[in-house]
């Protein structure tokens, strides 16, 4: 009986799931969708992929969903005013690596320009208007 009690304590351990924000996929998109809406708030030359913002967001939850985490830990990371907060921090030090300076429009022209010319996911989420 103490071994099948060790064995389950042992196999819940083992199957924890990580915190959202420790898996790659989702938080990385995440902060590129936040990162992409900061650049199209703050460039009057570019504007959002509304559709495709919309279908990678909704593909996240599904994602999720199939990794394991059910509605209720999905809603509770998305709308966490602590992981918004971490979120807003690490896009804000990504632009300013890409040389944004908070108030200045043209800054974020540019960074979004090459986020587009780059292809990636922040770019995939932007375009010229």
């Amino acid at each position: 009986m103490t071994t099948a009690l060790i064995l389950s304590l042992t196999a819940g351990t083992v199957s924890a799931k990580p915190h959202l924000r420790d898996v790659a996929e989702i938080d990385d998109t995440i902060l590129a969708v936040g990162i992409a809406d900061e650049i199209r708030k703050n460039c009057p030359d570019i504007s959002a992929r509304v559709f495709q913002a919309y279908r990678i967001v909704t593909g996240l939850k599904t994602t999720a969903r199939n990794l394991g985490y059910s509605d209720e830990e999905i809603d509770a990371y998305r709308k966490s005013d602590a992981e918004k907060a971490r979120l807003k921090r690490e896009g804000n030090s990504y632009l300013a690596q890409q040389g944004v300076k908070a108030g200045d429009p043209a800054s974020y022209c540019a960074a979004g320009r090459d986020e587009i010319k780059k292809g990636g996911q922040i770019g995939a989420l932007l375009r010229m208007n």
